[in-house]
């Protein structure tokens, strides 16, 4: 893995190459890289793999499997930024599925306990706006969903 920019890691029990598969199943521009294995001696099985270097989305990450120390949780998160409400639902339905778990508005949790926002382009600009009551009333029809509503979001913010 070339030393420029970051790299996320992130640290599993058992599931670093199942997970980085998966994840590059759901991710465009993605691909696994090289995966190391813990040697005799170390506090894994010899030949159990310890390491999986992938990319997601153009994001380069390294997956862990470190053991059970530590878990997941809603301090660190991945923005996904939509173009469209097909985009949204379909990364809501791949990072849900198999255990994942919905949250309040446009997080979730995948069925490894990582945390995502999946939001639209148009999100920001909407709770950002001069005009104070566009932008609350964006924010309040948001803060009442959990997987968010492209055309239900814009029809708050026009006041519709």
């Amino acid at each position: 893995m070339a030393s420029n920019g970051f790299t996320t890691c992130l640290w599993f029990d058992n599931e670093a190459e199942e997970a980085a598969h998966h994840y590059v199943s759901v991710f465009k521009n993605s691909g696994i890289g090289k995966v190391a294995r813990y040697p005799e001696g170390a506090p894994r099985p010899a030949g159990s793999v310890m390491t999986v270097e992938f990319t997601a989305n153009g994001h380069k990450f390294l997956a862990l499997n470190g053991g059970p120390e530590f878990k997941f949780n809603e301090a660190i998160s991945f923005m996904i930024f939509c173009e469209n409400q097909e985009e949204i639902d379909y990364y809501w339905t791949k990072l849900t599925e198999g255990g994942g778990e919905p949250g309040p508005c446009g997080w979730l949790k995948d069925k490894y306990g990582v945390s995502w926002q999946v939001i639209p382009d148009s999100l920001d600009a909407m709770m950002s706006d001069p005009d104070a009551e566009k932008a609350a009333r964006a924010t309040q029809a948001m803060l009442g969903m959990g997987k968010l509503d492209i055309a239900a979001l814009e029809k708050a913010y026009a006041g519709a």
